[in-house]
């Protein structure tokens, strides 16, 4: 991901508009403060449902967005990604992307007809873990992008182990507190995401992500 390191400049001072070389080198806009935002906010409403809070609410609010915001928009940023020859924002946006498509699809079309008692919790089980086995081998790599980014990708992969464990064992309750988990990864992932449009930007605004934990 590009989204902007912190740089230091002469006087000691954070240099506000300073980008990644691969940012400054590209013909295009960085493309993550887009992609973590999709997925933030896609985050959030699923989380929010299975933290329980949608009470009085369907519960699909995060349906729709799964495919257009989290699953259409994100993808996209992970083909900017490609553009911008960042192999591992393109890899982390263009398959979180696929996951909010593929997801959405799948309440839309194959959970109603699941027969068994648990199928579809045990469907989201093996969904999930398979995604914590990619986000494993993405959060070591995150080490060497910043703390903002490392930082998304640990509290999503404590998520994604969590609700796994939840939909195989069909507990509520750990379910619940994947949901909460969640949430606070669609919050590490909104600043990330305001960080890379402040400081991508020529204003003297500007939100620290921190160096990489590993050059």
């Amino acid at each position: 991901m590009s989204v902007n390191d912190d740089r230091i400049t002469a006087a000691g001072e954070r240099a506000p508009a300073v980008q990644t070389a691969a940012a400054a080198a590209s013909p295009i806009a960085d493309p993550a403060p887009l992609g973590l935002a999709a997925f933030a906010l896609t985050t959030f409403l699923l989380s929010a449902f299975n933290a329980g809070w949608m009470t009085r609410a369907t519960g699909d609010a995060w349906l729709g967005y799964a495919l257009a915001y989290g699953g259409v928009a994100q993808l996209l940023a992970g083909m900017w990604e490609f553009r911008n020859k960042n192999v591992f924002g393109a890899t982390a946006f263009a398959s979180y992307g696929g996951f909010w498509i593929g997801l959405a699809l799948w309440s839309l079309l194959v959970a109603p007809k699941a027969v068994f008692p648990l199928a579809a919790t045990h469907d989201l089980g093996w969904i999930v873990l398979a995604f914590a086995i990619f986000n494993t081998y993405m959060l070591l790599m995150a080490t060497q992008v910043n703390v903002a980014v490392f930082g998304v990708f640990l509290t999503l992969e404590v998520t994604e182990i969590v609700l796994f464990s939840g939909f195989f064992t069909g507990n509520t309750d750990t379910i619940k507190a994947g949901g909460y988990l969640g949430v606070l990864t669609a919050l590490v992932a909104w600043y990330t995401s305001a960080a890379g449009v402040a400081n991508g930007q020529t204003g003297r605004l500007s939100l620290p992500v921190g160096k990489p934990l590993i050059n």
